[in-house]
């Protein structure tokens, strides 16, 4: 606890060192200039509630009843209006304030039946049809209809996105077929400090049901976060560093049919004077979830499945449940902020703990047996010899933002966070492995005014996690990374064309402890005398430093109204992580034995080698070309995009061929339910390859009628490598397939209602010693009805998942032979805010 509070402290004081020298650095100038307007649609009616903000700033309005808005005290120079409203398309609108003051400016905004909101992702202002790479923004409404247990299902039928599907309980995002190590996901933009990049067993520690909203960049955000991110980026945004004192609050209480699933979550925002405060708590239980049909896939051997056997599954089908998939999770946040004249500065702490079952360690699914029965065997206390997971996560973050009107430094943005967690997993009530992750983050965002109609920002980024798995079956030793980069952003308009530059460099050093490589002398006592072993032995690692650089040129052109095309190209480098590099052991999560790019797997005759690599570990380098299409006026809006992603020395898991058998595990009792078959762990080593990724996505929205809106959607990826001999498999394992989606929503006054219809088609692009997957067609819908007369907002609503029933498994699964998705369920819930 002395720990915790010293680590506030000095957060504290380095908050207060800034505003001082801030405040000695960035003199206010003398301001007495005056912006006034009205916003108004095409027919000259006015709009209430727009926003009105100036560009790189922190000053924002919103429009009165008349559609009016008043700007005082503005320096003289170049400034940009941003004006957005609900419904309606955004608008940029640029002036020059001189000695007069600037009255009657008239703004009109288009009608747009493409949902436009601000992204928070970028140091630059960007929108969802602003930005030269493609951006996903969920909120409000639609954010809470699409909120699920994992941040992974939340994001799944976004276009461009899947989700690595682990069973309900630990699933993460895959944007265009990458995750892991090039997918980041942040908070208010920092990095969440978790360790779900390094498994897929290990739960996001970010929560979207106390979310505001959440952007997705898709493609490489490196110039913004890193070489982590050189494949995209998630943003999950709340509010616990609050920057206005307006009372707020929101909740929501659901249930769910398929895992008797309760959950609730609220959030509240008040404050008085020039304090603001913030508290958000959660909590969820769910039990093992049902299924459509059997949890494992069966493969047709007459062999071992008889007519009889067959009929029995059969029967099961409907009352099966997908075992260890029950999960409990709460957590809470509490934050405050001191808001300024020029801007605020805020700290917040959050706790969040979630203990979770990981299934694929037993075969198929149990037998449903009555509620009350049910309930009491899945509780957590009663499972002493299941697999589960528990996650604990303390975490602290420090926002600070200060506007200085006048000067050529016009902005600073600061983030600090500190992020302690640990994960154990737990087998028949003893702790067999231990993850934990300490990280700090610092970043400095540090805007300047308009230089000859240029707008930018410096980012100065430190970044340093110490992460541990200690255990049984700690597959990576413990290391130390730290990154300290430095980039710059530059945008400018030129007419109708907007350009963006950027450039980021970074130092990235690895430290790792000795481990141990190698097998242990086991004998064949079992019939395992297909391969010997040989002893383990120690080695140690020299210190790994990378350099990765990145630099990116994009451009959008306003070509028509209601028109524009985005165009990006980037050169970005990524560093490997300690788990790509170090790796060694077996990860149960992922059912695999891991071997690290630093190592080397042979075998010779009967017997297995491991050797230190020769080769040492190389930057991986991507080019990536990126065109967007967009239309967001009128009652047809679309957005299509093309990718190719050339990639040179890029990190992936090839299988072996080879097998690991533990002995012990056998000793245990740990057999295969077929009689002569062992366990084993399949050996995937980290190699290093040529890849290339390329593919599109689209999305199309037709207004047909005032209450009635249709939406079509498509994404397609397609991986592989690209030096391989001549009838080798170039296929790179676990790409998600094709998906092609439609979906209709009714709008009354008091409710509205959407169905959508998304089929996934059959993956037979498989790597090698992978399987092919078939495809299936999900069938959800929901219904709200608005409550008037409570708050001012009360919804009543229904929701319903894989209406069709549909035994359907997710290609880019690790269990996707185990553990299906949800049969058909039902969710009932209220929400509503104040």
């Amino acid at each position: 606890m002395r720990a915790k509070k010293n680590i506030i402290t000095q957060l504290l004081r380095s908050s207060a060192v800034t505003l001082s020298a801030a405040s000695v650095l960035f003199t206010q100038a003398v301001m007495a200039q005056q912006v006034s307007g009205k916003v108004v649609d095409r027919q000259g009616q006015a709009i209430s509630n727009a926003v009105v903000s100036i560009d790189g700033n922190k000053i924002q309005l919103v429009t009165d009843k008349n559609g009016r808005f008043v700007f005082d005290n503005l320096a003289k120079g170049q400034l940009e209006l941003h004006t957005s409203a609900q419904n309606y398309s955004h608008k940029n609108t640029e002036l020059t304030i001189g000695s007069d003051d600037i009255d009657n400016v008239t703004i009109v905004l288009a009608p747009s039946v493409m949902e436009v909101i601000d992204v928070h992702a970028t140091p630059l202002h960007s929108s969802s049809i602003e930005s030269a790479l493609p951006v996903n923004v969920i909120a409000a409404d639609e954010l809470k209809m699409k909120q699920a247990s994992t941040l992974g299902d939340t994001l799944k039928n976004e276009v461009g996105v899947h989700s690595s599907a682990y069973g309900g309980v630990a699933s993460t995002p895959i944007i265009r077929g990458l995750d892991g190590p090039r997918v980041l996901i942040t908070q208010n933009g920092l990095d969440v400090g978790d360790a779900s990049r390094v498994g897929p067993d290990h739960a996001v520690a970010a929560e979207a049901s106390t979310a505001s909203q959440i952007e997705v960049l898709r493609g490489p955000a490196t110039l913004f976060y890193g070489s982590g991110a050189i494949g995209g980026v998630v943003n999950v945004v709340d509010e616990r560093v609050p920057t206005s004192n307006d009372f707020q609050a929101d909740w929501l209480l659901q249930y769910n049919d398929a895992a008797n699933e309760n959950q609730g979550a609220i959030n509240l925002t008040t404050g008085q004077d020039n304090f603001a405060f913030h508290v958000d708590g959660f909590w969820r239980d769910s039990k093992d979830y049902k299924l459509a049909g059997p949890a494992e896939l069966e493969h047709h051997d007459e062999e071992h499945h008889d007519e009889e056997h067959e009929e029995h599954e059969e029967h099961e089908a409907s009352s099966n449940r997908l075992e260890n998939s029950a999960s409990q999770s709460h957590g809470f946040t509490l934050g405050g902020s001191y808001l300024l004249d020029n801007g605020f500065v805020g700290l917040s702490y959050g706790r969040m703990e979630r203990e979770y079952g990981i299934p694929g360690h037993s075969h198929g699914g149990h037998e449903e047996h009555d509620e009350d029965e049910h309930d009491e065997h899945e509780g957590h206390e009663e499972h002493e010899e299941s697999v589960y997971a528990k996650m604990e996560q303390d975490r602290l973050q420090l926002l600070s933002e200060l506007n200085f009107d006048g000067n050529f430094i016009n902005k600073l943005a600061t983030k600090l966070a500190y992020t302690d967690y640990q994960h154990q997993e737990i087998e028949a009530g003893l702790v067999g492995t231990t993850f934990t992750n300490q990280s700090y983050e610092a970043r400095a965002d540090i805007y300047h005014r308009d230089f000859n109609a240029w707008q930018g920002a410096w980012t100065l980024h430190f970044k340093q996690s110490d992460f541990k798995a200690l255990g049984d079956e700690a597959f990576t030793p413990p290391s130390k990374s730290q990154t300290v980069a430095l980039a710059w952003l530059e945008e400018r308009h030129f007419g109708p064309v907007l350009l963006q530059l950027g450039a980021r460099v970074e130092q990235v050093d690895i430290e790792a402890d000795d481990t141990l490589i190698g097998f242990e002398e086991e004998h064949d006592g079992h019939g395992h005398d297909e391969v010997d072993v040989h002893h383990q032995e120690l080695v140690s690692f020299d210190k790994q430093s990378f350099t990765p650089i990145s630099g990116s040129v994009g451009l959008v052109w306003d070509y028509a109204p209601g028109y524009n095309i985005g165009l990006s190209t980037a050169f970005s480098q990524r560093a490997p992580s300690a788990a790509e590099l170090f790796s060694f052991g077996p990860h149960i999560g992922a059912n695999t034995f891991e071997v690290g790019a630093m190592f080397t797997v042979e075998q010779e005759g009967d017997e297995i080698h491991v050797e230190l690599a020769e080769q040492e570990p190389a930057i991986e380098t991507s080019v990536n070309f990126d065109i967007t299409w967009r239309k967001f006026e009128g009652d047809f809006g679309f957005v299509v995009s093309a990718f190719y992603n050339q990639v040179d020395d890029y990190y992936y898991q090839k299988d072996t061929g080879l097998t690991f058998v533990d002995e012990h595990d056998h000793e245990a009792g740990h057999e295969d339910e077929h009689e002569g078959e062992e366990e084993g762990l399949p050996i995937l080593s980290y190699q290093q390859d040529d890849a290339k990724l390329y593919g599109v996505e689209a999305e199309l929205v037709y207004q047909i009628s005032s209450p009635l809106k249709a939406t079509i959607f498509a994404d397609y990826i397609r991986a592989k490598l690209t030096d391989v001999e001549a009838g080798e498999n170039a296929n790179l394992p676990r790409i998600p397939p094709m998906r092609l989606g439609a979906l209709l929503n009714y709008q009354a006054e008091s409710y509205d209602a959407e169905l959508s219809v998304s089929q996934y088609f059959k993956q037979d692009d498989v790597a090698s010693l992978e399987t092919e997957t078939d495809g299936y067609t999900m069938v959800d819908a929901h219904f709200n009805y608005y409550v008037d007369g409570l708050g001012d907002d009360f919804v009543v609503y229904l929701k319903g998942l894989n209406l069709a029933d549909e035994n359907a498994r997710v290609h880019s699964s690790f269990l996707k032979d185990v553990a299906p998705l949800p049969g058909r369920s039902f969710s009932i819930g209220i929400r509503g805010s104040f």
